[in-house]
């Protein structure tokens, strides 16, 4: 319900906006330029579920080969006691707890196109489990909400598209990112544990989130000694080598115990083109009601707004400029990328906006996108608190980016 009221006010408030410029300001393309906005936006999102059809075909046959072959059972095995507290209505040993924390991985390893395939997998799995179709379960909820808060260790395209547009540093981002995106998902965990009554002090909880604390810690560490050169060599080597390492460790097990793999891995690939075509009117729906709300010129009005408040309270308004990612980072992640890319070249790499604008791009993931495609795949009607509290974990992220950022380059 509650992404249905957003999707309306995408549309209302555009509608509003146009008239308004075409009335009292006389723009007389307005009207025009939102029309082809959707016929745009509406393509894009075809394009985008079709390009999934080969990469969810490949990832969830070569989930299907490790579910065959036992290896989801010992990655379930492995984080059992953390997940059964956070997921107490997935059984033990489940092979969707596996499934969540590939795609939590992948997310670490900023491997997109290896999470949402796996992702998808896992919502499908816990949509078995879910005894109101149409509600999504507290699991559920738990899941996407730490999806879209998304930790990311190694935001690797970042960094390239600050190498292209001429940063003198592209990694000096890296640390920032890193600390931003580990508030987002704590605020996240929290807040749905809140929402879901799970008991936070819980000492198995507690062991693991403070184990990932010291690892994060550890690594920030470590990388803050590393030159930008070694930085990028070990994330793109490192990021692929695990990658490939969990794919011919899922295909050698399934092997070791006589599983027929070929015939595994073309059953899971089946699975992922029948969801990768589910999506599509999900996708496209989001996508043009973003692109309504951008080609108005809304957004450009709340940017300016908040502006001119910030500058009212007397605080610096530096960071405003990078404010438009921020808004559009939950509706839309290549838009989101779009503006960040576009502030660089306007304004420089380096300049101070430009790199609260990366860190913000990189401390969250795109909610409603999240929420639409994810939902979407297993014909989720009502979200409960997973809007709400994702947004809150968006939040935090933002404002954790922004004062990081002040911190580390203001």
């Amino acid at each position: 319900m509650a992404l249905n009221y957003v999707w309306i006010a995408f549309f209302l408030i555009a509608f509003v906006v146009a008239l308004f410029k075409l009335i009292f300001l006389g723009d007389q393309e307005i009207f025009q330029a939102i029309v082809n906005g959707t016929f745009d936006t509406a393509k894009t999102g075809a394009e985008i579920s079709l390009g999934l059809i080969g990469l969810m075909s490949f990832w969830l046959g070569i989930m299907k080969i490790g579910e065959k072959g036992g290896m989801i059972n010992i990655f379930a095995r492995l984080v059992g006691p953390f997940f059964n507290k956070l997921f107490p209505e997935i059984p033990k040993n489940h092979p969707a707890l596996g499934s969540v924390l590939m795609n939590f991985s992948a997310n670490m390893l900023g491997l997109d196109n290896a999470a949402t395939p796996v992702g998808l997998k896992a919502m499908k799995e816990l949509q078995e489990l879910n005894p109101n179709k149409d509600t999504a379960s507290n699991a559920q909820i738990m899941f996407l909400v730490l999806n879209a808060s998304s930790l990311t260790l190694l935001p690797i395209t970042i960094m390239a598209y600050r190498k292209e547009a001429g940063a003198i540093d592209p990694s000096d981002v890296f640390i920032p990112i890193l600390l931003a995106t580990f508030f987002s998902t704590l605020v996240g965990l929290v807040v749905t544990a809140i929402y879901q009554r799970i008991n936070l002090f819980n000492k198995v909880i507690i062991a693991y989130v403070g184990g990932l604390t010291i690892l994060i810690g550890g690594l920030l560490y470590y990388f803050s000694t590393l030159s930008q050169e070694e930085i990028n060599a070990i994330s793109q080597v490192a990021s692929n080598v695990i990658l490939f390492t969990v794919i011919i460790s899922f295909i050698a097990l399934a092997f070791y115990r006589k599983v027929n793999v070929f015939e595994s891995f073309i059953k899971g690939a089946k699975e992922g083109f029948e969801v990768a075509v589910k999506i599509i009117p999900y996708l496209v729906g989001i996508l043009v009601a973003v692109g309504v709300f951008r080609a108005s010129g809304a957004m450009d009005y709340l940017v300016q707004g908040v502006s001119a408040i910030v500058s009212w309270a007397g605080l610096d308004t530096r960071f405003v400029e990078a404010l438009p990612v921020a808004f559009m980072k939950p509706m839309s992640g290549s838009g989101a990328r779009g503006l960040m890319i576009d502030l660089m070249h306007a304004k420089g790499a380096d300049d101070f906006a430009s790199r609260v604008a990366c860190v913000i791009q990189g401390s969250t993931e795109t909610t409603f996108y999240v929420l639409a495609v994810y939902f979407g795949s297993v014909a989720i009607k009502r979200t409960r608190h997973a809007l709400p509290a994702a947004l809150l974990a968006e939040l935090a992220g933002i404002i954790a980016a922004i004062i990081i950022a002040y911190i580390f380059f203001g």
